[in-house]
């Protein structure tokens, strides 16, 4: 009974109903007019009718003995052997002038409406008696059948409109309730149970103290924030600092994505967010959590339409619900998106989602940690994994992503046969995570493609070894993912700046490969296209954005509206290019000054295919005379 009352304080529930009471209405006064009507007609035909009509008409049971086909009746017909004929809804009743009682079956009166229309062509009365009998019933099996299903007919015909306005009522209520779960209990997660995102639990901090002891703010008169807006990369975290929050304070947890409001039918968003809200307060304190928050979008001006009008009228309702709360009421939002700047300013001013939280991706210290902690789910694992090392070279890695590596070992273990996880499944791992797993190409490349690209990728890995870039971990010719070859180089630790000097190296390493090519067959090849394409994007924001030029022009193209960007650039184009022509020059020179041990990297790559980076460190140091040379020349090429 509750929920039909529910139902009918909708405005939809309403409105079905009224539609319900209306065809009731049609149908009992079709009713009440119907039936007198017939049962008059059937009085005053009744008068009219003698002899054996009549009596047709009062007892039935005689005719019914006997069945025949159409055929026989129309030979008595045709023979004037015929003294009265009796249509009734799915029979002809016949007497015969020689006293024969039969009948014929005639579902639908087709027969029984040929005969009349030809009775009525012809212009000339019949010979015999032809009565209507519309209370006349012949109980054969096939008739009982046929009264069954033309009741079944009639009754779907009236509650098929019924069924489908409240299915379609059904429908629109389930889809407006579904999709947001209020756990019954507060999640057992707490902040130590998230690892890192220290400024982002800080700043949560505020949250948790208001929602447990909210007196000691409205005592203030100290306004709480009405939601919290969580940005950065995907997997980095939000998810989890949103239900350590709701656990810290003993809150219950609603959570649901951005798109949950949209919906296949008008005016359903609006009523889930005020379903939500109402499921928000009546359970408070409570958490909501919206993740994806940036699929509510931004409120237009209905140019495109009754979607986007739709889509408007839902981001009103979730601002005027925002602009309800109470400062008692126990009820934050938190929400979560990649690109905060597609969400609608309205929702990001002062009293909506007057906080922003950046969570950013684990540092080193973190993510050793984070890899510590899933790796305690592994039921078999060597001791001596170097899990500082495995953070090294997971840098810019987010926690999901970390979860995944460790999942991965666990999986290239199995695929080898291993006993327990090592690091060299976690190595492993890590290759698949940046550059893909080994594709088998290698089987498809001729003996001069694998030298190339042995060469390619030694000029890689010395120019970066030479420079210290970073740590060379290890080189392959082994194709991966969409990489012929890979020189994998990893930072010491982890860096927000890079000096001028830094950037000019990383160049010179992207152009290693093309380089030793030149160096060695006088000619390069296209796999040094992407190098050449991030060397450029490099360049380019070091003489737009950096002021790292040779001409002392300091202005930033990134001041610009993108529309008057796009008319400076030219210069810009001139002057990277001019950059990257003397890196590229600088870099050839190191290369041609460590010739023998390029040439003795390669051999080794062809050899063994995979190297790792402690070998190319030895050969190195086996040409010391030659380092010291490579270095003189470099000098000397910057001076110039």
């Amino acid at each position: 009974m509750k929920r039909v009352r529910n139902t009918l304080r909708s405005k939809l529930g309403r409105y079905v109903a009224g539609g319900v009471a209306a065809a009731a209405l049609v149908a009992g006064a079709t009713a009440l007019f119907w039936h007198p009507a017939q049962n008059a007609a059937q009085s005053t035909t009744t008068a009219a009718l003698t002899g054996v009509a009549n009596q047709m008409r009062h007892d039935t049971a005689p005719w019914t003995h006997r069945e025949k086909d159409v055929s026989e009746l129309t030979r008595d017909i045709r023979e004037r052997n015929v003294a009265a004929i009796g249509v009734s809804r799915d029979a002809i009743l016949v007497s015969t002038l020689k006293g024969d009682k039969y009948f014929v079956i005639d579902h639908n009166g087709a027969f029984s409406n040929a005969l009349v229309f030809g009775e009525l062509k012809s212009g000339v009365a019949a010979p015999y008696q032809l009565a209507w009998l519309p209370d006349a019933r012949v109980r054969t099996s096939s008739a009982r059948w046929s009264e069954a299903l033309d009741h079944l007919r009639d009754a779907l015909s009236l509650m098929l409109p019924l069924l489908m306005m409240g299915g379609l009522l059904w429908f629109m209520r389930r889809e407006m309730r579904g999709g947001a779960q209020l756990l019954a209990t507060a999640p057992t997660m707490r902040f130590d149970d998230v690892i890192g995102t220290g400024e982002a639990k800080a700043a949560l901090a505020d949250v948790r103290a208001w929602l447990t002891e909210p007196a000691q703010f409205t005592g203030m008169g100290v306004r709480a924030p009405c939601g919290i807006l969580m940005t950065g990369g995907p997997g980095v975290g939000k998810t989890r600092l949103a239900q350590a929050l709701a656990g810290e304070c003993g809150a219950n947890f609603i959570a649901i994505t951005g798109s949950y409001f949209s919906a296949k039918y008008y005016g359903v968003g609006i009523q889930k967010v005020k379903h939500l809200f109402e499921l928000a307060r009546k359970n408070a304190p409570t958490v909501i959590f919206i993740d994806e928050a940036d699929g509510l979008g931004k409120r237009t001006d209905t140019g495109g339409g009754p979607v986007e009008a739709e889509s408007n009228r839902i981001i009103n309702q979730l601002l005027a619900e925002m602009d309800g709360f109470a400062s008692n009421e126990g009820v934050i939002i938190v929400a979560a998106t990649n690109h905060p700047e597609n969400l609608d300013e309205a929702l990001r001013r002062p009293g909506r989602f007057d906080r922003t939280i950046q969570v950013r991706l684990p540092d080193l210290e973190d993510r050793a940690k984070i890899l510590r902690f899933y790796a305690a789910d592994l039921k078999k694992k060597s001791d001596d994994i170097d899990f500082d090392q495995l953070a090294r070279l997971t840098t810019g890695f987010s926690p999901a992503t970390l979860s995944m590596i460790v999942n991965q070992a666990g999986l290239v273990a199995r695929k080898r046969g291993a006993s327990e996880v090592d690091a060299t499944h976690f190595m492993e791992a890590i290759k698949i995570a940046r550059i893909g797993d080994v594709n088998g190409a290698e089987r498809a490349l001729a003996d001069d493609e694998r030298t190339r690209i042995a060469i390619h990728e030694a000029g890689h890995g010395l120019v970066a070894a030479i420079l210290n870039t970073g740590v060379l971990e290890e080189m392959t010719i082994l194709p991966r993912g969409g990489a012929l070859g890979v020189a994998l180089i990893t930072k010491m630790q982890d860096k927000h700046l890079y000096r001028e000097t830094e950037m000019r190296n990383e160049i010179q390493v992207l152009l290693g490969g093309r380089n030793a090519e030149l160096l060695m067959f006088n000619e390069a090849s296209s796999g040094a296209g992407q190098d050449l394409q991030e060397a450029s994007r490099i360049t380019l924001d070091m003489v737009s954005k950096y002021g790292f030029n040779d001409d002392g022009n300091l202005f930033s193209l990134a001041a610009l509206p993108q529309q008057h960007a796009a008319l400076q650039l030219k210069e810009s184009i001139g002057q990277a290019n001019a950059l990257l022509h003397d890196l590229n020059d600088a870099c050839f020179a190191l290369l041609k000054a460590n010739e023998p041990v390029l040439r003795a990297i390669a051999d080794q790559l062809l050899e063994e295919e995979t190297v790792p980076g402690e070998t190319v460190y030895r050969l190195i140091r086996e040409h010391a005379d030659a380092v010291a040379e490579a270095q003189t020349v470099v000098a000397n090429a910057m001076a110039a």
